[in-house]
């Protein structure tokens, strides 16, 4: 899949997590299906949501930049991280 698939998958999903600490909490809550990572963000920044999602057995795609994931979520600004989440009923298995 390249780059640009899997942000069109980012930018399409019915529900995703946006930011370092919505992720983070979509990774612990058993949520997440696939993780993005910006490489321009701060590595301090995003260094817990890559160990969860490592921990947790994720995908992780890493975008060229934070504008890149901000713009595929629909915000107005760059965003370090984001998640495609499960629905709620896939979360609960």
């Amino acid at each position: 899949m390249t780059q640009a698939d899997a942000l069109e998958r980012l930018r399409s999903a019915e529900a995703k997590a946006v930011g370092t600490n919505q992720t983070a909490k979509a990774i612990a809550r058993g949520r997440a299906q696939v993780v993005y990572i910006a490489q321009d963000a701060d590595r301090r920044v995003v260094e817990g949501v890559v160990t969860a999602a490592k921990g947790a057995n994720l995908d992780i795609v890493e975008a060229d930049s934070m504008r890149e994931i901000g713009r595929a979520c629909g915000i107005g600004v760059g965003a370090a991280a984001a998640a495609i989440l499960k629905s709620e009923s896939e979360a609960a298995y």
